[in-house]
């Protein structure tokens, strides 16, 4: 095929395609994509530091361990020492040392400022072959394991929407607002005169 035919074959298959794909996207305005109902937002959880939005569950470290042990170990390791991926405990108080020499060591109990962060990301990332597929009570089950391994919570506590905020993570106060100004614009919004 020449050269020549190249683009003038792309522009023309471009062109016909649209002719067939544009009245079926003509409603999205973006013209890709289909709007979301609430059937697609049903299974989205995005807890905040206050315990809103946690969805209805339960877990202990005993089912957690059990969950752990089925889920997460090829991963993090048998004693959540990390693997292939990250370490889920240790590193207390590592990112406070003034000692440059030390690196610190970023796990649930150092770098974590709320315990429902470690539930959402539980939620939405693991486990890695199959993000998103734990329910809630799985979810609040291996959250209880790590916390409790962690020495944050005790191993027989039962984790819930009712209790996980009240989780007082190590190193929650060792986090500071960034008090330097925006410089985000929301569009329209713009002081430029042009």
């Amino acid at each position: 095929m020449s050269t020549m035919l190249k683009p003038f074959s792309l522009a023309t298959v471009i062109a016909i395609s649209t002719l067939f794909i544009s009245p079926l996207v003509q409603s999205a305005p973006f013209g890709f994509g289909k709007p979301i109902t609430e059937t697609d937002t049903k299974e989205f959880v995005s807890p905040l530091p206050d315990g809103r939005g946690l969805p209805v569950g339960k877990g202990t470290a005993i089912q957690g361990k059990e969950l752990y042990q089925a889920q997460c170990v090829a991963c993090h390791g048998a004693k959540l020492e990390g693997g292939i991926g990250d370490r889920l405990i240790g590193g207390r108080d590592t990112l406070i040392n003034n000692d440059p020499t030390k690196k610190p060591v970023k796990t649930v109990e150092s770098y974590w400022p709320y315990a429902t962060t470690l539930f959402d990301y539980i939620k939405r990332a693991m486990p890695l072959p199959a993000p998103g597929s734990l329910s809630n009570d799985n979810v609040y089950a291996l959250s209880a394991y790590i916390l409790s391994e962690a020495k944050i919570i005790d191993s027989t506590m039962t984790l819930d929407q009712n209790n996980l905020a009240k989780v007082q993570m190590p190193n929650q106060n060792g986090f500071v607002p960034d008090k330097r100004p925006e410089k985000f614009q929301p569009i329209g919004k713009t002081n430029d005169p042009r």
